[in-house]
């Protein structure tokens, strides 16, 4: 049954530059069904060097809020009035709310994604189990390495083909952090716990990157935030090395559950398979 848009539809979305691959109207459009909420939630994309005007003139509460994805998480937070302890920490907003009083606010969940998609696809994972290792500089590495330090994991090893960029990520996170260059990988996943995968270029799904993964135990738990392909290169290379993986796709949903009620201010339905709606999409895209 087609569900119609009203007069007083609530308006949110997702703003990123490409966005059209985006799986998140998919996972919100489905729970806004099965929670009969007047609603919708659309994709924006704005040309990268007109996103501060776009997000300004939303002030007012023109849509109630958006999801912000790569390249404007950064540029999301400064443009914020008031920002969650989280977002600051990380550097970075995904969730953009639009105030009836014109301010905006920032948060970040994309570590509680994080911690939920390795709860779900790794059980009995222990962030405190020892040092973890996190891919990449940018927005998305800095809420990963957040996360996990509050999660308790007793230190964060940031390796990047730029070790400037890593060593910025290392110096504001304190001293459960250090930084490792590319060519330094080998060293950074002796003993480690978890490797993610946080590059916003997709560094294993999309380069031929000789990472030695087999210098990790046995048990470390490997995860890759690019969900397409669902099972990257990075991914399949762990696997063939015996590691417990954990996809990307997992992230995005988990992330969206908060994210949800953000939104709209009530929970995300349960009993919806939004994990199968992606999937399904994806295996349409070939």
């Amino acid at each position: 049954m087609t569900r119609s848009i009203t007069g007083a539809s609530v308006v949110a979305g997702v703003v990123g530059s490409p966005v059209a691959h985006s799986l998140s109207p998919v996972i919100h459009n489905a729970w806004i069904a099965a929670a009969g909420i007047d609603a919708v939630y659309v994709p924006f994309s704005p040309p990268p060097g007109a996103f501060s005007a776009f997000i300004e003139g939303l002030r007012g509460r023109a849509i109630c809020g958006l999801n912000v994805t790569l390249p404007f998480k950064e540029v999301g937070l400064k443009l914020a009035d008031r920002t969650t302890e989280r977002a600051s920490q990380a550097g970075a907003a995904n969730i953009l709310l639009f105030n009836s009083d014109g301010t905006i606010g920032a948060d970040n969940v994309d570590g509680l994604g994080l911690l939920g998609a390795l709860a779900a696809q790794a059980p009995g994972f222990d962030p405190k189990k020892g040092p973890a290792v996190v891919l990449g500089a940018g927005g998305a590495a800095r809420g990963a390495v957040a996360s996990l330090l509050a999660a308790g994991a007793p230190l964060v090893r940031v390796v990047n083909r730029t070790l400037s960029r890593a060593e910025e990520i290392a110096d504001s996170a304190g001293a459960a952090t250090c930084a490792f260059a590319l060519d330094q990988a080998l060293r950074a996943f002796d003993g480690a716990n978890v490797v993610i995968n946080a590059t916003s270029a997709g560094l294993a799904s999309r380069e031929a990157l000789d990472l030695p993964l087999d210098a990790t135990p046995t048990d470390c738990v490997v995860m890759d935030m690019t969900y397409r392909p669902l099972i990257t290169p990075f991914l399949a290379q762990a696997q063939r090395l015996g590691r417990q993986t954990v996809d990307g796709l997992e992230m995005l949903v988990r992330q969206a559950e908060p994210s949800f009620e953000a939104l709209f201010g009530r929970c995300a339905p349960p009993d919806t398979d939004v994990r199968g709606l992606c999937l399904t999409a994806l295996e349409a895209e070939g």
